[in-house]
Formats: structure tokens, C-alpha cells, sequence
């Protein structure tokens, strides 16, 4: 979905919410049934399945821990905007009283819209578009930082990484996925950067790039030719395993691979396809808290499902899976009814204290967007996913530059 597309389809959303938005009457249930729209196919595949994992251990953990009983409507949106909507209107006509996902932000936007106009409760897991919190929607929630806030966060852990290894890169080319996320994430860091005069580098270049591409050899040599210091990347799962491959093909080796906020190079997939070519990538995102109760009892659950994985390649996904339905639930407790109306009230008023992300308690504000999400600087070490930054939640010391690729 292109931005013209993406502010037409918000914009009509606001008409559309005007018409009947508590026009279901279903009867009430003991079961609390919730529609998880994830892409579990497509060019997003890896990360929808990676998500699906956290929304799979949910009815078990949720219900020893609140007595409540879920049913999950799972669906599949393929990695397509449109299929997303359709999917969204399924689960909502088979009963679904809450919606959960979808990772993607363009689909996310879409399902806003179903989900306000039929009046039923939607709670985005992942995606970071910030219209999408902005429309005055009355019954979608997000417990997910947006672009402003990871570019924010991001940046500022760039300065955090340059200190703590004693560098000082003087310039960045900037490479960028062009789907709804990316053009919000350069947005951002367009805004911000000339803010932050204490960052030591500048964007000597800018280069956009479709994620579902199958080859990047021009983007990558034009990335090159700009002889910057380091690599800042915006990108995906499946493009982030091109690019990299295509780097060692032409022989490029930056100081090394930083992204500002965005998913790829954490994930099980990218380790598997690039071996040790996958070290010391950089991820500045928000993330889970290793040490808090609650992610003890979610791993314990993930390795009991998942016997040959390891949470910590699936943390963030799984994590804000989780934890949008875990909302999702503590509101069908507190108001002891599925009505979607009550139910969105209830969702308002959340204040979850003992949850699984750094950061602040889950709280959203008016425009149903929850504040104080955290983020870390996650380094690829030794093939696993690493905090290094900040020093209070790190768990290894930041390498950079990185070695070359001969060492």
C-alpha cells in the first residue's frame, strides 16, 4: 500500500466508523474469543509464524494466570494489505470479540478501519505507523512504540553505542524499506536527526528499496559508492538476508550495520540463512526484559510448545503477541462481558504493572497508544540476539566497528 492509498483509506475510515459502529448484538460467552491476524505467509512469513508462537502459548499462561478462558480465531493475511481486510471482516462475522495483530503497518491501518466500523475492539501487537493512533479511533488500542518513538530511541542508542566503544563515525547512508513502516521511519528520522546535534555523523545518502524484492545489487552498490562509515538500515526479514549476502558479494565492509528500529536481523530466520555473516548486526528496537517474572513463566510455556527453540530468537514478536492478548484479556476480567462497547471501555482503563517488554506499565492514553515502551541496543553475538546496551539490562559489552569479514 502506497502512502496515498494508506491516508484515503484512513480518511475514509472516519466516515465509515459513523455508520452502525454497534450494529452486533451476539450473546454473551464464557469464552472470551479472539481473532489473531498474523502474515504466516508471504514475504512476511517468518516473522507472522514467529509472532504466532506467543499468541499459541497465550490461552495457557492467561489462563492459570487470570482464570480467564480464550479461544483463538487464528487467520492468515499472506503479507497483503487487502487480504488483511477481508480477514479481519471473516473473524468478525464468525464471532471474534476482540482482534489481535497484525505485525505490518499497512495491515494494521486496514483492520483499523474494519474493526472501527463494525465496532469491535482491535489490539495491535506490532506495527508502528503513527496515523494509525491518530484518527480518533474509539475502539483500537496499541501497546507498541511509534515510528517517532523508535526513531527517538534509536538514535539516542547510537550515541549510547559510539560512546560506549569509543568511536566516531563522521557518515551514514541510510537504506530504507518503502512500505507504510519505512516511509514513517524515514520520516522520522528526518525530523529528528537534525535535532540531535550530539549524534557525530551525518546521512551522506538515502536509498529506498521494496521489501519483497529478490535482488538489491543496484541499491547496494549505489550504498557503496557513497564510502560511508556505517550502514543505518530500515528494513524487513527476507530483504535484510538479500542485502546482507549482496555486501560480502561486492566486497563492502562498513564500520558496520546499524538499524535505528526495525525487525530483520534479530529474528531465527536471518541467523539460519547467513551463519556467522550475521554477526554483529545491530538493532536499536524495543524488546522484552529477560529478568522479569512474567517472561519466565512465558518461557517456560514457549519451551514446553517450541522443545527445539529459544525464546529469545522470538521476544519481541512473541512478547507483544502475548501481551496484546494478555490486554485483551485483563479487560474481559475486569468487565465480565464480551459487548464490544464495554469491552473497549475496559481496555481503556488497562493498567498492567506486571508485563513481559521493558519499559513502562501498559497504560494507553486518549488516543488508545500506550507510552514508555523501552527499547535496547541488540547486537548479533556469537548467533544470538544481545542486549548490550543499555549497561543496566546488557548482558555483553557493543563490538564496533565490526571485525571484516575475513576475521
Amino acid at each position: 500500500m502506497n502512502r496515498r492509498n494508506f491516508n484515503r483509506a484512513l480518511a475514509a475510515a472516519g466516515a465509515a466508523s459513523l455508520v452502525n459502529p454497534f450494529g452486533i448484538v451476539r450473546a454473551q460467552s464464557s469464552k472470551l474469543k479472539i481473532g489473531v491476524i498474523l502474515p504466516r505467509s508471504g514475504y512476511l512469513s517468518f516473522i507472522g509464524q514467529s509472532c504466532q508462537k506467543g499468541a499459541d502459548l497465550a490461552p495457557g499462561v492467561i489462563r492459570d494466570m487470570l482464570g480467564v478462558d480464550i479461544e483463538l480465531m487464528n487467520a492468515d493475511f499472506e503479507s497483503n494489505v487487502d487480504t488483511a481486510r477481508t480477514r479481519a471482516e471473516r473473524l468478525i462475522q464468525e464471532g471474534a470479540n476482540v482482534l489481535v495483530g497484525p505485525f505490518d503497518s499497512g495491515a494494521a491501518a486496514a483492520i483499523a478501519q474494519v474493526a472501527e466500523q463494525r465496532g469491535v475492539p482491535f489490539v495491535i501487537n506490532i506495527a508502528a505507523a503513527p496515523q494509525i493512533t491518530e484518527q480518533g479511533y474509539k475502539f483500537v488500542f496499541r501497546n507498541f512504540q511509534t515510528a517517532g518513538d523508535i526513531v527517538r530511541n534509536g538514535l539516542a542508542l547510537m550515541g549510547d553505542l559510539f560512546q560506549a566503544t569509543n568511536t566516531v563515525p563522521r557518515t551514514a547512508v541510510f537504506m530504507h524499506v518503502n512500505d507504510t513502516f519505512g516511509q514513517a521511519m524515514a520520516k522520522g528520522i528526518g525530523a529528528f536527526m537534525p535535532r540531535l546535534t550530539q549524534l557525530p555523523f551525518k546521512i551522506v545518502d538515502t536509498i529506498s528499496y521494496d521489501p519483497a524484492a529478490k535482488d538489491l545489487t543496484v541499491e547496494v552498490s549505489k550504498a557503496k559508492a557513497a564510502n560511508a562509515d556505517f550502514l543505518m538500515l530500515v528494513c524487513r526479514l527476507n530483504d535484510a538476508i538479500i542485502l546482507r549476502r549482496e555486501m560480502v558479494k561486492q566486497r563492502w565492509n562498513p564500520m558496520g550495520i546499524v538499524s535505528p528500529g526495525s525487525p530483520g536481523m534479530y529474528e531465527e530466520q536471518y541467523f539460519k540463512a547467513l551463519g556467522k555473516l550475521s554477526e554483529h548486526s545491530i538493532s536499536n528496537v524495543p524488546w522484552y526484559n529477560p529478568t522479569a517474572k512474567l517472561t519466565k513463566v512465558v518461557e517456560k510455556a514457549f519451551l514446553k510448545q517450541n522443545p527445539k527453540d529459544k525464546l529469545v530468537f522470538h521476544g519481541l514478536n512473541a512478547g507483544f503477541t502475548f501481551e496484546a492478548i494478555l490486554i485483551a484479556a485483563d479487560a474481559y476480567k475486569r468487565a465480565k462481558s464480551t459487548d464490544a462497547k464495554t469491552l473497549a471501555d475496559a481496555i481503556r482503563q488497562t493498567n498492567i504493572t506486571e508485563k513481559m517488554t521493558l519499559g513502562a506499565p501498559i497504560k494507553f492514553n486518549e488516543k488508545g497508544q500506550v507510552e514508555g515502551i523501552g527499547s535496547a541496543c541488540v547486537q548479533n553475538l556469537n548467533l544470538t540476539p544481545t542486549v548490550v546496551l543499555p549497561t543496566n539490562a546488557a548482558t555483553a559489552k557493543p563490538v564496533f566497528p565490526a571485525p571484516t569479514y575475513k576475521k
